[in-house]
This record gives structure tokens, C-alpha cells and sequence, in this order.
């Protein structure tokens, strides 16, 4: 089974995390499909517009916890595909419903426009698993959001529905979640109408004050990741998780 499922149809493609068992989670195999999924969505010229969705009920619940294989000495291969969305110069739409945890919550934040169903249940579940946050949203969401509202959100790690994603700015519309891709695709369609390179001179002009402050987050996120990472607080916290019960901090 494809763990990314690309659909190109009147110059927009639709880029779907397809693992609904496991809510959508990444797996090392899955950062790399996104990756090359990113990837070809920016170089074919067929495509104006793209669409980020999940398979099933929910968005995505992030990193798969119970597979964290990676190589010795390479690059993290979340940060792999990071660096190839930081590159799309492409309108990006977002169609969430259902959990969006971690990186199904940081993701949105790179999008130009997000749509949300009214199942959402979003998290940012850094402090919680003893970790920082990631994917530059510590830029990114103050810069979305607002710095105080932001700070709430992650220092509390509490849980965002889709009343509280339109309420912050985090959302621009909220949909049934049967009603969401359709009318995603909808508003996807009337900026593909538009000429593709205008759309991308658009989107770097928008861009173009951010990118180095996004990548430098990004930097100082993985420098805070490293120095916690396998910390008392990460393990107590990941075997709680996984234990399902309540994290026992000091």
C-alpha cells in the first residue's frame, strides 16, 4: 500500500497520507514519500495548486511512536522532507478533520490556506512528550497566530477543536467533514485558474521575509530536540504513551 497517494486533475494535485490504520502516522518510509511527493508537485508544470489531505477520518497523528528506526548518522529523514516543503513555491491548501497531532498539526502552518472538518482535534504535543517543538512552529505559529496565543498552545499542549482553530486564526473556514475536500478543491480551483507563474511569484513574494527566520527555528528546534530527546522527561513521557497511562514527571 502506497503510504502517499498523488492525484493531479485540473492542475491541482492532491497529495493524501494514506496510512487511516495508524491515523495517518509517519513512519521512516512515509517521510520520504512525502518528500517525493513535495518534490514532484513542485517540478511538474501541470501543477498550480496543492492540496494536503489525509485517508479516513483522521488528518495525520504525526510521528509513528512505535517506529523510530533511522540510519546512524544521517539526517533525520522528518527533516529530509522539511527541507523540500520549505522549497514549494506553490499555493498550498490544507483539508483537515479528524486528529491532527504533531506534525498533522505543524504541517497546516506552512500552508497558505487551511480548511478544517468539524471533527478536528488538533494537539501540539511537545511539552508533553518531554520534547520542543518542530518543523519551525515556533516561528511559525506566533507569526500565524500571534505570540500570546501561541504560547498558550504550546506550553499547555491542550486540545484545539475546529471552533478554536477558526477563534485563533489557525483556520480560515471550518466544514462538515464531508463537505471539507470537496470545498478545498473548490477554492484550490479558483487559484488554478490563474497563470501558474504568477501564482508562484506570489507565493515567494509572500514567502520571502520568512523563509531564513522559519529555517533558523528550525535549526534551534533540533538543537533543543537533540538535548531532549532520550531525556528522563522523553522516556518517562513515550513510555507512558505507550503504557497508556499518565506520565509520572518529577
Amino acid at each position: 500500500m502506497s503510504l502517499i497517494l498523488t492525484d493531479i486533475h485540473q492542475r491541482i494535485c492532491t497529495i493524501t497520507f494514506n496510512r487511516p490504520e495508524k491515523k495517518n502516522a509517519f513512519n521512516r518510509s512515509g517521510w520520504f514519500a512525502l518528500r517525493d511527493a513535495v518534490v514532484e508537485a513542485r517540478n511538474n508544470d501541470a501543477v498550480s495548486v496543492v492540496v494536503i489531505t489525509g485517508a479516513g477520518k483522521d488528518f495525520s497523528s504525526g510521528v509513528d511512536l512505535s517506529d523510530l528506526t533511522g540510519e546512524p548518522g544521517e539526517k533525520p529523514p522528518f527533516e529530509v522532507m522539511m527541507d523540500e516543503m520549505m522549497l514549494l513555491d506553490k499555493p498550498l491548501l490544507a483539508a483537515a478533520k479528524g486528529v491532527a497531532i504533531g506534525f498533522g498539526a505543524t504541517a497546516l502552518f506552512h500552508c497558505d490556506v487551511v480548511y478544517v472538518g468539524e471533527s478536528l482535534r488538533m494537539r501540539l504535543p511537545f511539552v508533553n512528550l518531554g520534547l520542543v517543538p518542530e518543523a519551525g512552529c515556533s516561528y511559525t505559529l506566533p507569526r500565524n497566530i500571534g505570540y500570546q496565543q501561541a504560547a498558550e498552545l504550546l506550553f499547555t499542549a491542550e486540545w484545539i477543536n475546529a471552533e478554536r482553530a477558526i477563534e485563533t486564526g489557525i483556520a480560515r473556514r471550518v466544514f462538515s467533514d464531508d463537505e471539507l475536500l470537496p470545498k478545498t478543491l473548490e477554492k484550490a480551483a479558483e487559484m488554478a485558474q490563474w497563470p501558474r507563474n504568477a501564482l508562484r511569484e506570489t507565493k515567494r513574494t509572500l514567502m520571502q521575509a520568512h523563509t531564513a527566520a522559519i529555517n533558523q527555528a528550525r535549526e534551534l528546534e533540533m538543537a533543543g530536540m537533540m538535548r531532549q530527546v532520550g531525556s528522563a522527561e522523553n522516556i518517562e513521557a513515550v513510555t507512558a504513551f505507550l503504557e497508556k497511562r499518565a506520565p509520572r514527571f518529577d
